[in-house]
């Protein structure tokens, strides 16, 4: 999910740029794992990290532990959701509302759901049975989440999300996009 948003967030640059490659590991433990790697990169490209805040305290934490003593490069860029991705898409309510309809109450402040995951999870009950199917684990499934969740989230951020809208209710979001226009503005000056 984070891929998908993350993809939106750059195309809406308008830059002529190749996303290249995509790292799709094992996620939050893999990528700071990597964080000489990414900070070796971002001297010859710049690398986008898109992470979730989880139940750490606050972004800073989070930087500060996957950084360390490493210097902080200009092009590694890493974007936290507070708390989860799901906060930014709970965000836009004109897209989740397309997406679940007019049934339950979307959150004015996303950003401090302590589980925006399963907020909209619970949001997803009074969908539609489709999304409804896709989006929510069968009873006694061990899963979280809908076999289908990611496919049609990511469906919905490709087409219908908008990051702009977005991030009107969520101040995470809202720096994600300052910093992404920055490093569009840099990318722009030196081509």
């Amino acid at each position: 999910m984070s891929e998908a948003v993350g993809q939106r967030l750059i195309n809406e640059l308008s830059l002529p740029v190749q996303i290249e490659p995509l790292l799709r590991k094992n996620g939050f433990g893999y990528l700071q794992s990597k964080m000489s790697n990414w900070c070796q990169l971002a001297q010859q490209q710049p690398v986008v990290i898109i992470t979730d805040l989880d139940k750490l305290a606050c972004p800073k934490t989070l930087l500060d532990a996957w950084y360390g003593k490493l210097a902080r490069p200009e092009n590694l860029i890493i974007r936290i959701a507070v708390r989860e991705v799901e906060s930014w898409l709970l965000a836009d309510h004109k897209a989740m509302r397309n997406l679940l309809g007019e049934k339950g109450k979307l959150p004015a402040e996303p950003d401090t759901l302590f589980d925006p995951k399963q907020q909209l999870l619970k949001l997803a009950l009074s969908a539609k049975r489709d999304i409804r199917a896709d989006l929510v684990k069968k009873t006694g499934s061990v899963a979280s989440q809908g076999i289908g969740y990611n496919a049609r989230l990511t469906e919905m951020v490709a087409n219908d999300w908008s990051p702009e809208r977005a991030a009107q209710l969520s101040p995470s979001l809202r720096k994600a996009r300052c910093r992404l226009n920055q490093l569009g503005i840099r990318l722009r000056q030196n081509n």
